[in-house]
């Protein structure tokens, strides 16, 4: 997937998830999106590269990591619970897809119950 296609795949994506935001906190050059002001993914450019960062379960992420060389430790993030995907690898658009949504549970898992969008178990149950 090249750079410009892992962008539009990525907005696309984000606009499905109840409650996401698109802000730019760090300027213009930084898409952050938010769900009740947390981060669950930035897109920005990197050595002349799109590249997006997302959450993730530790343990995902060190499998992520070890599978696919176009997913990196979190740049500029925690390295154990952040991942960054660079464009032109093999990674296909239904897991990233699937990265993009389990970031966004990971952030709605850890709001107060009552300011929650989704019901982060039902809302994974709906996809499978």
């Amino acid at each position: 997937m090249n750079g410009s296609a892992l962008v539009r795949r990525v907005h696309a994506r984000t606009r499905e998830l109840p409650g996401a935001e698109l802000t730019h906190p760090f300027g213009p050059e930084w898409d952050v999106y938010k769900v009740r002001g947390r981060v669950f993914l930035l897109l920005t450019e990197l050595r002349g590269q799109q590249v997006v960062t997302l959450k993730t379960d530790p343990e995902d992420s060190r499998a992520l990591r070890e599978a696919y060389p176009d997913i990196t430790p979190g740049y500029h993030m925690n390295k154990k619970h952040w991942i960054t995907v660079h464009p032109g690898g093999a990674l296909d658009a239904g897991l990233l897809d699937d990265l993009v949504t389990d970031s966004y549970l990971l952030v709605v898992e850890n709001l107060p119950k009552r300011t929650r969008p989704v019901d982060p178990a039902a809302f994974a149950r709906d996809r499978s």
